[in-house]
């Protein structure tokens, strides 16, 4: 089945040249110039994978993540011309997969696509549909999480970084481990993206997201899910 990407880029040149690049490589491939006309497109194609920049006039990627994470969790790969760690974390704070800084290799932004779309499938397929350890309940078929009594809502990288845990109590997993289960590959730089994604899970799982009880920090290892 063809997949859809939609782009979301003020610069026509851009947009033409990953639409070229990505219609060979077999998606079918939709375009906006701002975030506006990206949540309508979205809401009628329901596309497979976003690629979003961020500053756009009329609406930019950020204010277009905040709206349309509360009616899709649709994976977001952000191109940004900004270098800040700031504005990077900003973006996966909100809900964004990845990111790649422009100007960027087309034939690495190809292969990222590639990556996330797969970490997708492979999320969906996982045979446990439902995980429970300690008072946390996962369920893989509703996309839903409770903590005790209370639901909580997650990002898409957040609940594929907490299914992960959850399957293997106790196992330590390095950064590069968890990249590669949250964007399908590791990429040498973007080990730093998994600390934001478990500081942002511990503030939403954690009785104390300072003194966390669920996700530990094995110190120069990586991170675990305490075992009982």
């Amino acid at each position: 089945m063809t997949q859809t990407i939609l782009i979301v880029d003020d610069e026509a040149n851009l947009r033409e040249m990953i639409r070229l690049y990505l219609t060979q490589e077999g998606f079918r491939v939709l375009e906006a110039p701002n975030g506006r006309e990206a949540l309508f497109i979205a809401r009628h194609e329901k596309p497979d994978l976003i690629l979003l920049d961020l500053m756009m006039p009329e609406m930019g990627g950020y204010e277009f993540m905040r709206l349309h994470s509360k009616e899709a969790h649709t994976p977001v790969i952000m191109l940004t011309a900004r270098v800040e760690d700031p504005d990077k974390i900003v973006g996966l704070e909100l809900g964004a997969d990845d990111y790649v800084t422009k100007p960027f290799n087309v034939h690495e932004l190809i292969a990222r696509v590639r990556a996330v779309l797969r970490r997708a499938q492979q999320g969906g397929a996982t045979p446990i549909d439902v995980l429970r350890v300690a008072d946390i309940m996962l369920d893989r078929t509703r996309v839903s999480v409770r903590v005790g009594n209370q639901s909580v809502e997650l990002t898409k990288s957040e609940f594929e970084l907490l299914a992960t845990f959850m399957q293997s109590p106790g196992q330590v997993f390095s950064r590069l481990d968890l990249l590669d289960r949250v964007s399908g590959e590791s990429y040498e730089g973007y080990e730093r993206t998994i600390d934001v994604h478990i500081r942002n899970l511990r503030s939403k799982i954690e009785p104390d997201s300072r003194h966390p009880i669920y996700i530990e920090t094995v110190y120069g290892m990586g991170y675990r899910f305490a075992s009982a």
